[in-house]
């Protein structure tokens, strides 16, 4: 039976039938969920990522075929393949431990994964429904359509098979492994830059300036509303394809297949500035869907907006287009914008002087360089946090407003990149001051208590909209320049509660060290691999130093501890053989196992006993460490008793084999370490008799 069910959803419970009996496919959509499910829990806790390459690859095409048969086999509604995990934690928890660690992080990588999926899942599953109607009796995917759907849409070709086998059809491999190829070899040519087939170089701007082509209006990439709660709706506008570029030319028209770039009158996408990155989306054909251009890059050149990116269908010069930006992109990057600002903001505040020197506005995180003479303290650190913190929880509203150039230079405190040449007009924005009231008291002190920057680029309208702000990392990038990294919002909730759990592990091994309910060597491991964790986790800088100080403290307790008990060890050691030499003074022959753990000073110690209290004696001790996995042996055989044929060396060697252990010494005194920690009753008894056979003789 499968370990979940799907109440609500109309579809069927399971009935555990098998292939031709499962004729609407149910049962084994049941029996691939609760797969996939259990692998990528224990996979992702295990530190896996999916990914377009590798092993992360094939973890993405797991949570994409799993995502697929919950929406569209089992209706289930967006989230439901990510709430499979508590079921999967519940039930594997005892065996993998790991899987407890974090499920929620586990539940926020396969609903960002789900959430990018869904977006381009019924697109392409349009495009192959239309291809499939156009082959007519044809039972063979042409291989470049089979490709182009995992490059423009994300469709494994493992998924993309199955959906034409439930047509009875199959992909053709070989046309799909050469478009792979020339696709790789293009990609290379390059390096992961604006293929230049399609660009717009000087000689193409100015071939559109004589035709007189205007430049791109991209004001409408600011027309969006947001609630209170901070939720956004950039809306759509239609457009007019005014050129496309492609192979260096200005064709009329391009085909399916096709990588080139879209110019149009107007447009809502943003074109890569300013230190923030371009918009992704698509775009589509009015009045008929069939033609679609998957929008991957935007640039500007010129004033000329370029939307580069994958046609299908045929597009023309003249064809009027609807646009749709990428909201699930484009929302976290106005977050990390505007939250680049208040950053500005704080810094400034905090050390007076700080120069924008360069920035990094993506969808995962923002990065902002600038000028210092040092390193930033960790007070320094938390104290720009919780002034940027501040500055969201006010609520501030976002002004912004076109203003010639020289009337914005005259605000007094305004903050602009030295030696940044601005458009004139330039763009104003300011978080929590209208800039009306700014221009109409330029020399007033408002610029200086609120943040003022000149910026183009698309922002959030209210500061509390940023989330939560968390510095993440801050280090030197060349002489006097510094460079913080940060994130907000989801980001940065994950972030916190990444820390949070990192400061549960460090509560439950201080309490671990405080019992010494492990060895120490076993509790030193767990404290050097918390460090490794504590180092690669993105958490809040600030939680990342007290951790780091912490797990410090705790290790130099462990030495302590461990140093402490060691010496009570030797002591009770010592004490021990005090007894047994009291019990039987002067015994020609000792064998006796301490309780010493892996100690061997502790046998040294009781060793340093008989030759002291009891020098005509044979010792040989043994001590057992079960968590360590080892046994130790030592051996000692007074000068008067080695000429009767006792040796040291040699009476540890009688026992070394069996212990699966090493050593050595002298006629005198020796020793040997082993693995095999069951055979101490048989030491014991072998080393005994040895040493009888060795007196009697």
């Amino acid at each position: 039976m499968p370990f979940y069910d799907l109440q609500g959803t109309g579809v069927r419970p399971y009935e555990g039938r098998v292939g031709k009996d499962d004729v609407d496919g149910i049962d084994m959509a049941y029996r691939v969920l609760a797969d996939h499910a259990r692998t990528l829990t224990i996979a992702l806790s295990d530190g896996g990522r999916p990914d377009n390459v590798g092993r992360g690859y094939v973890l993405r095409r797991i949570l994409r075929r799993g995502v697929r048969y919950a929406t569209e086999k089992m209706n289930a509604k967006q989230g439901f393949f990510a709430s499979l995990v508590d079921t999967v934690t519940e039930i594997l928890g005892d065996a993998f431990p790991e899987v407890r660690k974090d499920p929620d992080i586990v539940k926020d990588i396969i609903n960002e994964e789900e959430s990018q999926f869904l977006q381009t899942l019924s697109r392409g599953r349009r495009l192959l429904e239309r291809c499939i109607g156009k082959l007519g009796d044809c039972k063979t995917l042409p291989g470049d359509l089979a490709w182009r759907l995992y490059d423009t849409y994300g469709f494994p070709i493992d998924l993309t098979s199955l959906m034409v086998e439930e047509k009875d059809m199959k992909v053709d491999m070989v046309a799909y492994e050469e478009s792979k190829k020339q696709a790789q070899l293009i990609s290379q040519a390059t390096g992961g830059g604006i293929d230049e087939q399609v660009s717009l170089d000087v000689h193409a701007i100015k071939e559109l300036q004589n035709r007189g082509f205007p430049p791109t209006d991209d004001l409408p990439k600011y027309n969006y509303k947001s609630t209170e709660s901070g939720k956004y709706d950039y809306g759509t506008i239609t457009a007019t394809v005014k050129a496309l570029r492609k192979d260096q030319k200005f064709p009329d028209e391009v085909t399916s297949g096709h990588e080139c770039g879209v110019l149009l009158d107007r447009t809502i996408f943003y074109a890569e500035q300013g230190g923030q990155i371009y918009d992704e989306g698509f775009m589509m054909k009015d009045g008929d869907e069939e033609v679609e251009f998957t929008v991957k890059n935007v640039q500007v050149r010129g004033g000329y907006i370029l939307h580069i990116g994958n046609i299908e269908g045929t597009m023309r010069v003249g064809d009027t287009v609807k646009l749709f930006v990428d909201e699930v992109r484009r929302r976290p990057v106005m977050s990390n914008h505007t939250a680049t600002h208040v950053l500005n903001f704080g810094l400034r505040s905090v050390l007076g002087e700080a120069d924008q020197k360069g920035s990094l506005v993506a969808p995962d995180r923002l990065r902002f360089d600038f000028t210092a003479k040092g390193a930033l303290t960790t007070p320094q650190i938390k104290e720009v946090e919780e002034i940027s913190r501040e500055i969201v929880s006010k609520k501030y509203p976002v002004y912004a407003k076109n203003t010639p150039l020289a009337e914005a230079k005259a605000i007094q405190g305004l903050r602009a990149v030295f030696d940044e040449t601005y458009p004139d007009p330039v763009r104003v924005l300011s978080i929590g001051k209208p800039v009306e009231e700014l221009l109409g008291d330029p020399t007033g002190p408002a610029a200086s208590m609120y943040s003022v920057e000149f910026c183009g680029g698309t922002h959030l309208q209210n500061s509390s909209h940023i989330g939560d702000f968390v510095i993440v990392t801050e280090e030197a990038i060349a002489k006097g320049i510094r460079r913080i990294v940060a994130v907000t919002g989801h980001e940065a909730s994950k972030a916190l509660h990444k820390a949070d759990l990192l400061d549960k592990e460090l509560g439950n091994l201080t309490t671990k060290i405080e019992k010494m309910s492990s060895s120490p060597n076993v509790l030193s491991k767990e404290i050097v691999q918390l460090s490794d964790d504590v180092s690669q986790a993105t958490i809040p800088y600030v939680r990342r130093d007290n951790l780091r100080n912490s797990l410090k403290q705790l290790k130099k307790k462990l030495d302590g501890l461990d140093k402490a008990k060691k010496a009570a060890v030797i002591n009770e050691v010592v004490d021990e053989a005090k007894q047994l030499i009291e019990s039987n003074p002067n015994a020609a022959v000792v064998v006796h196992e301490f309780k010493a753990g892996s100690n061997a000073k502790a046998l040294d110690a009781a060793m340093k006993q008989y030759n002291s209290e009891s020098p005509q004696t044979a010792a040989m001790f043994f001590t057992v460490d079960e968590e360590a996995g080892k046994i130790v042996c030592m051996g000692r055989v007074p000068k008067g008793i080695t000429s009767k044929g006792l040796k040291a060396n040699e009476w540890v060697q009688h026992v070394s084999d069996l212990m699966n252990g090493k050593g050595g010494g002298k006629e005198m005194a020796a020793q040997a370490t082993g693995t095999n920690t069951t055979c101490l009753r048989d030491a014991l008894k072998m080393a005994k008799e040895f040493a009888d056979l060795k007196l009697s003789n």
